[in-house]
């Protein structure tokens, strides 16, 4: 179905419409069949603060560049990098994965440290104490 007024948008805006219809199935599914306790803030709300604010940072900047760099490509470019590494900044600052979750991941005893010496998470010495 054709909707002139939406243009190419209409592919994305479908995209994310049935991303979301099938998250909601799933999530229901999971939560009445292997009875988790899936807890809402850490599974969506604080991924959706990570996502809004990769989505205006990064379009912040595509937009920024677009008027100094004068090839599409190249600023798409550095705005796609900027956006997966803000992203990835975002997840540790809203500490979206627990400690042992991040131990589980490659490199995730070199994350752990670097974090711990950051002040994200607490070392285990002070944690017992």
């Amino acid at each position: 179905m054709q909707i002139p007024e939406i243009g190419v948008n209409g592919a994305a805006i479908g995209s994310s419409l049935n991303n979301i219809v099938v998250f909601i199935i799933s999530y229901m599914i999971l939560k009445k069949s292997l009875k988790l306790n899936l807890k809402p803030h850490k599974f969506i709300i604080k991924p959706m603060i990570a996502t809004l604010i990769m989505c205006v940072c990064s379009y912040t900047l595509y937009t920024f560049l677009g008027g100094i760099i004068p090839s599409a490509k190249i600023v798409t470019i550095i705005s796609l990098l900027f956006a997966v590494a803000l992203y990835g900044i975002s997840v540790i600052a809203l500490k979206i994965f627990t400690k042992e979750e991040i131990l589980m991941i490659p490199f995730g005893t070199k994350l752990c440290k670097i974090l711990e010496k950051l002040g994200i998470y607490e070392k285990e010495s002070q944690k017992q104490a």
